[in-house]
């Protein structure tokens, strides 16, 4: 959710500015914008929609000058019009903001009582005019930030230039992610190390609550009371070529492909293939004694989550509680003693979920991680930290993220279960034998792609459509459902198959495509019979099943979708690939904007 970057530079920073704002574009976002300090001139440029329109802008009106900010904005306080861009500014100063400011409405009116004219909507404008104010006053950019600072309540991840000091920037951040990158003679900001990666790959992450002072020659890193600090300096690994679609036709798609890959890569870290055995990275605590777990996240994040549930409790016999992050601290849950909390998120920066970490660990749980990201804020909070090493993901929908959740959750319960006694040496080297197989299936599962392409146009004239399914696949019902609204913008719901007789069949009728996905097997009968009662009421069934499901039940439907046959451990792993296949096709059918879907950000970092 929205982008910075920042450049103290040696040479003309506009285009290199524009760069990184577009290796930021999977973030999500409906509007754009720089600023350049020129001959003692802040030239600031913005614009709605999509960056190209940046782009034209800053072709009819060049922004020239060695430093400057800029950003992109998923629309919190205020329509996405060019007025509401950033970056925000006075005469003093220009700012760019991710976040939220929770109290900008007392703010803004003492502002105005004050005198002050603001043009915009946002809440960000508020944090500009109040360090303009400072600085009018007579004080210094760091005086202005120390007095400003601790009168903004939310989260902000802060870019700010001064017009009078045009061989600086200031940063901040608090519950928003924001990174220095180390150059020559240069120095950066900016809100992840991807945006700068054609820039320098030295970066430090700053620590909540942190300020900073950016020139050419180097930073000054501030904690929250002021005091000066060191932050460690990191080679980042993230790669200039990451957001190159190659020959694919987006990036979603590319994901998709990539996740046999990927997962293979994830799963490497997990298993010692000496042994066949699941091995974790050390731990200083006793995970034996675990006795209840807390899954906690978000959107598809969640449902990996839920698929997890089964795991853990049908190999560990450790009850787990799941919740949705935006809701958990609200229901004031009991959180026992030495309990595991896990949260799972691709870039562990989302602000539901590490809210409700925070909460854990102040109610003392262990807090383990499930990331993409092992720099992120929630990795670097947590007592056990599990990568999920699926390389940047660009896509707003999330795919092979996903995939490698799924393959380290199933890894984590399969330990968890050896380490309580509740799993044998021979049951662990299956369990590691089926989790092997996985790559190879997920590649026999995207080999049907083009069938699935071909049936595409039977949902795309959909407005609404449902998806079925029992056990560990009633969770990848729900992820399909949700991809089909990400990206194609049809209403979808997921239910468990038996739930469709205690009202939702009344849904049902020849207009509603019902996706079953029943990979043949002990729930298989009863997820067909299930599927029958929608059969009698009309429904057009598209089944999803391996090729014994489907000769078993594939008779008369509207389509079938073949997927290997595959052990029900790796089965939501595999069946993955269809759900996300067919919101796909089904979305490129349609025409909509599958890498950038309206309305939606890659991560959410505001409440």
């Amino acid at each position: 959710m929205c982008g910075i970057i920042g450049i103290v530079g040696k040479e003309p920073v506009a285009e290199r500015l524009v760069d990184g704002l577009r290796r930021m574009e999977y973030r999500g976002y409906d509007s754009a914008g720089v600023c350049t300090i020129d001959d003692g001139h802040l030239v600031r440029r913005r614009a709605p929609g999509k960056l190209l329109h940046l782009v034209a802008e800053l072709e009819r009106n060049p922004a020239p000058g060695l430093i400057g900010i800029a950003h992109t904005r998923w629309a919190t306080h205020g329509s996405p019009t060019a007025a509401n861009a950033h970056p925000h500014a006075t005469g003093a100063v220009a700012l760019v903001h991710n976040g939220i400011i929770e109290n900008f409405k007392p703010l803004r009116d003492e502002l105005q009582r004050a005198g002050r004219t603001l043009e915009s909507e946002t809440d960000t404008e508020v944090v500009a005019h109040l360090v303009s104010a400072e600085v009018e006053r007579g004080a210094s950019p760091q005086e202005a930030i120390k007095a400003v600072l601790p009168r903004l309540r939310g989260a902000f991840a802060l870019a700010i230039a001064f017009r009078e000091h045009p061989d600086m920037l200031i940063g901040a951040r608090l519950g928003s992610p924001l990174v220095v990158g180390w150059g020559e003679g240069e120095t950066y900001l900016g809100s992840d190390a991807l945006a700068l990666a054609p820039l320098t790959q030295r970066i430090t992450y700053l620590d909540e609550g942190d300020w900073v002072i950016v020139t050419r020659e180097g930073a000054e890193i501030f904690d929250k009371d002021n005091n000066p600090v060191t932050r460690e300096v990191t080679i980042s690994g993230a790669s200039a070529a990451a957001v190159e679609k190659g020959n694919y036709r987006h990036f979603m798609q590319k994901e998709i492909f990539e996740q046999p890959t990927v997962v293979a890569q994830t799963l490497a870290s997990y298993i010692h293939r000496a042994d066949n055995a699941v091995a974790l990275p050390q731990i200083d605590f006793d995970i034996s004694a675990v006795r209840r777990i807390t899954i906690v996240a978000c959107g598809t994040s969640y449902y990996a989550g839920m698929v997890a549930k089964y795991w853990f409790e049908q190999f560990a016999r450790v009850p787990v509680d799941i919740d949705v992050a935006s809701e958990f601290r609200y229901r004031d849950p009991v959180l026992e003693p030495g309990g595991l909390a896990l949260f799972i998120s691709q870039s562990g920066e989302t602000a539901d979920t590490l809210a409700a970490l925070r909460h854990c660990k102040e109610n003392g749980q262990i807090i383990g991680v499930v990331v993409n990201v092992p720099t992120s804020s929630m990795a670097r909070e947590a007592d056990l930290l599990l990568p999920t090493h699926a390389g940047p993901e660009i896509g707003v929908a999330s795919t092979k993220a996903f995939t490698c959740q799924l393959a380290v959750l199933a890894a984590l319960a399969a330990h968890l279960a050896v380490r309580k006694g509740r799993m044998s040496r021979e049951e662990e080297q299956e369990v590691v034998r089926h989790l092997l197989e996985a790559p190879a299936a997920l590649n026999a599962a995207l080999a049907h792609d083009d069938d699935i392409a071909a049936m595409a146009h039977l949902i795309a004239p959909a407005r609404d459509v449902l998806y079925l399914g029992r056990g560990p696949d009633y969770p990848l019902a729900l992820e399909g459902a949700l991809k089909l609204k990400e990206i194609s913008y049809i209403h979808a719901e997921g239910y468990a198959s038996g739930e469709m007789k205690h009202g939702p069949i009344a849904l049902i009728d020849e207009a509603v495509p019902v996706i079953v996905l029943a990979p043949s097997g002990p729930l298989f009968e009863k997820t067909v019979s299930n599927m029958q009662e929608v059969r009698a009421r009309g429904g057009k069934i598209v089944l999803v099943s391996d090729a014994e499901g489907l000769a078993e039940a594939g008779e008369g439907c509207l389509a079938t979708v073949e997927m290997p046959r595959v052990h029900p451990l790796i089965a939501p792993l595999v069946y993955a690939v269809p759900v996300q296949l067919i919101a796909y096709h089904v979305a490129c059918v349609k025409g909509t904007d599958v890498d950038q879907p309206r309305n939606l950000a890659k991560s959410v970092t505001v409440e």
